[in-house]
Formats: structure tokens, C-alpha cells, sequence
């Protein structure tokens, strides 16, 4: 699975990068026909008390899911956003 990661107006820091791979990484587990993993991250201006976002689309033949969250920071926006797409994740499995 590709992870391309995506930081609307700032440079986000190795320490970010490592920590988006690991958890967009751990979805592949739970279906191994995900192609690839676009990650958007940008805060708003201070109109808003959560201003980091985090915008998960995994890339899956016949089919793509999209999850937006948002939180304090953007490790825990990034893990509501995994965790969110584990649960549609393992939905459509147990469907099958």
C-alpha cells in the first residue's frame, strides 16, 4: 500500500511523517487489496477550537472510502481518522 501524504501550508516533520505511516500502515492488515492511502492534513484559522483536520481516502478497487476528523492535534486527529476506517473497514469484511 502507497501512503502519499499531503500538508496544506506547512512542512509536516519526520516525526509526523513516521507516525501517519504507522498507522495508515496498520489498515493494510485488515484488507490487503487497498491500493493506496491519500492523507490531507491542514489547520483552519482560529475560527474553530479544533483546528488540525486530517482527510483519509483509502484507494480500493470498485470501491473508496473517505474519512474527515478533527481534533487538537494532528497525532490525534490522524488516530480517530485510522480508527474510524478500521471500523467501515472490518464493517464490509464481516459483511462478506
Amino acid at each position: 500500500m502507497k501512503i502519499n501524504l499531503q500538508c496544506l501550508h506547512f512542512k509536516a516533520s519526520p516525526h509526523l511523517k513516521i507516525f501517519v505511516d504507522e498507522k495508515v500502515g496498520k489498515l493494510a492488515t485488515i484488507n490487503g487489496k487497498i491500493i493506496s492511502a491519500d492523507v490531507t492534513l491542514f489547520s483552519e484559522d482560529g475560527k474553530n477550537t479544533n483546528p488540525a483536520n486530517c482527510e483519509i481516502r483509502l484507494v480500493i478497487p470498485g470501491y473508496d472510502d473517505f474519512v474527515k476528523k478533527k481534533a487538537e492535534s494532528f497525532e490525534a486527529a490522524i488516530a480517530d481518522a485510522v480508527d474510524a476506517l478500521q471500523k467501515i473497514l472490518r464493517r464490509k469484511k464481516d459483511k462478506k
